[in-house]
């Protein structure tokens, strides 16, 4: 995925769990965990690098981003 696309998916990560027949597969080992840890960490650190006008083309403000990347770690 794209840096991009994952912010995507961070940001609106609650809203594709509502959708109905999807569903959230099983966490696997431990590094799974780590995968996760460093991807939710490189996400949020690209959310803060994105300009303006890629905000605007997300759909997300630079505040609602800042505070998206300021979120701890272990919260999705």
């Amino acid at each position: 995925m794209t840096g991009m696309s994952d912010v995507r998916l961070t940001l609106y990560q609650q809203e594709l769990l509502e959708i109905p027949g999807t569903r959230v597969a099983a966490r696997g080992s431990q590094e799974s965990r780590w995968q996760q840890f460093w991807r939710r960490v490189r996400t949020r650190k690209q959310l803060l690098e994105l300009s303006d006008e890629q905000l605007r083309d997300i759909g997300v403000s630079r505040e609602q981003a800042r505070l998206e990347a300021m979120r701890p770690f272990w919260r999705c």
